[in-house]
């Protein structure tokens, strides 16, 4: 399924949170409504079955209570998608990433095979399950783990014994730390740990671009994978990583992002950091000859043509946002829209914001030719580049794990539904038992009680005059900001000193709260974008009437 995930370490975001988000999207040609959900222990199953993949296993009898976000239609499985558990442990799943064919061919997708025959004739063969998915994975992990790398292990276990049909992204974090695992094939995955002071953007593609195999085997400080990932590479010859300028710049890459930011005091500390980044060069250069180091988006992942319409783009323009003093247009550009090696990770050149994180999961090209709502380029321009902030976003949710509160009110899962170009970021506190209605009932009845089907609403009536209703949108979406973050505020206080077995009702009351602010505003945004796109009917005619 199509999305784009951005990820934040502590020591760059703005109050020292991790954040994970991701935008779910529908598949081409149709919506797939979404609504949130808390599911207890007693809801949770002790025996899944996957509808997609037919695929039955046997779940532990101990689950944590958890929100997700669910598909609202029932009939084609759960799909979860993103969430915290009571021990504040996030998980998104899934971005959904490419591959290549030699990984295809050395370890093939577990697929389902449907049975042949009717049972009790004769060549009856049996249907054969496949592995597990996106509509599986937050249900099979999620509610077991207390930790991001217990949830690297525990999924990273799954893999290995059921398989996947799908090539995948899932993202885990805690008030330390988040980890990002890559599925490779039908059974092997790789994880790294998202550096704290930078940030990372997925664009639908294998994204790691530096593994160190001697650390996923030994340590594991900031690389896991499944157990054989080396001697399965060198059997399948999967190693692309070669001693060439490009693989130099990676190693000085590294390097540099070690380097103080302060000048040295005198030529002796200068010789010692000469040494150092000297000995470092020479470790990366060794690990790379040894197999130790190599890049997993060479080995595992795509290098096509749709890559460069599709895929490539979306991390250029976040990047773009992010690092706004590079060099990113006309031929002195480090990274163009359609470059195969914009880095997985950076270090931003100031701290990120949910803001920050809103606006890059919600755009469009702004400020360049590319973007369809723009005046400049052109008509081929304009439509040359999948946007992020797409007509067929369903949800965005921004996992927020902040560190200055008690563990009771650490968690806050920030939500949109619908076209994130027309929608705002609502936060939501996890530790809770249910979730307010606006955002739980969404149905396949099209209505304005639903935020899911209004934002659906608004996002159709404000495209079809963009630039009229541009500052209605602005408007509402500072607004929704700015009474979260004073709700968070004002609830953060009032909850410090509560006994904790109050919490969660108080959370519950501040998320009904913000959800009848949320509901108060978008009934009045709705009313705004209508009045201002009809003005621009056909049949409109502006003489008066009287």
């Amino acid at each position: 399924m199509p999305c784009t995930t951005i990820l934040v370490g502590r020591n760059a975001s703005y109050d020292g949170s991790t954040i994970v988000a991701r935008n779910e999207d529908s598949p081409g040609g149709q919506f797939e409504p979404k609504r949130m959900a808390v599911v207890h222990p007693e809801d949770q199953p002790r025996v899944y079955t996957s509808v997609e993949s037919h695929l039955t296993i046997e779940l532990p009898d101990d689950p944590m209570r958890y929100t997700s976000v669910p598909d609202a239609l029932p009939g084609h499985g759960i799909w979860a998608e993103a969430g915290f558990n009571e021990a504040n442990v996030g998980m998104s799943a899934t971005e959904t990433i490419t591959s290549n064919d030699r990984v295809l061919g050395a370890d093939p997708l577990v697929e389902y095979v449907p049975a042949q025959g009717k049972e009790g004739e004769e060549g009856y063969v049996p249907a054969v399950p496949g592995g597990l998915g996106e509509e599986d994975l937050v249900t099979v992990v999620l509610p077991y783990i207390r930790s991001a790398r217990e949830g690297v292990e525990r999924l990273g276990a799954l893999l290995e014994r059921y398989g996947t049909y799908e090539m995948n992204g899932i993202a885990f974090s805690d008030v330390d730390e988040i980890w990002w695992l890559e599925t490779v094939g039908g059974h092997h995955w790789i994880a790294k740990r998202v550096p704290d002071d930078a940030y990372v953007t997925m664009p639908n593609q294998l994204g790691i671009d530096y593994f160190d195999l001697s650390d996923a085997e030994g340590e594991q400080v900031e690389h896991m994978a499944s157990a054989d990932l080396r001697t399965w590479m060198e059997d399948n010859h999967l190693n692309l990583t070669m001693m060439r300028p490009a693989a130099l710049d990676d190693m000085l890459d590294e390097i540099y992002a070690d380097m103080p930011d302060e000048p040295f005091d005198d030529d002796e500390d200068d010789q010692d950091h000469e040494d150092g980044f000297g000995d470092l060069f020479a470790d990366i250069r060794d690990g790379i000859l040894s197999g130790d180091i190599f890049n997993p988006r060479e080995a595992f992942g795509s290098h096509s043509d749709s890559d460069h319409v599709y895929n490539t783009p979306r991390a250029w323009y976040m990047q773009r946002c992010l690092n706004p003093h590079d060099e990113w247009d006309g031929p002195h550009a480090a990274y163009g829209p359609e470059a195969d090696d914009i880095p997985w990770s950076r270090v931003p050149e100031r701290k990120v914001t949910i803001e920050d994180v809103k606006y890059v999961l919600s755009s469009h090209y702004q400020g360049t030719p590319f973007d369809p709502y723009g005046r400049r380029g052109n008509d081929a321009s304009r439509r040359a580049y999948r946007p992020i902030g797409i007509n067929r976003n369903g949800q965005l949710a921004v996992l927020q794990v902040r560190p200055y509160v008690a563990p009771e009110h650490a968690c806050v899962q920030w939500m949109a539904f619908g076209c994130n170009a027309f929608n705002a970021l609502v936060p939501l506190y996890g530790n809770v038992e249910t979730m307010p209605e606006y955002l739980e009932n969404t149905t396949a009845r099209v209505t304005s009680e639903s935020f899911y089907w209004e934002n659906r609403i608004i996002a159709a009536l404000a495209d079809a005059r963009f630039h009229d209703n541009a500052a209605h949108i602005d408007r509402y979406r500072q607004k929704i900001g700015g009474l979260a973050h004073k709700l968070l505020r004002e609830t953060d206080a009032a909850v410090a000193d509560l006994p904790a077995a109050e919490v969660p009702a108080a959370l519950e009351a501040a998320n009904q709260r913000m959800a009848d602010d949320l509901r108060r505003e978008t009934d009045a945004l709705l009313g705004r974008v209508l009045h201002t796109t009809s003005l621009a009917m056909k049949n409109a005619f502006s003489m008066s009437d009287n």
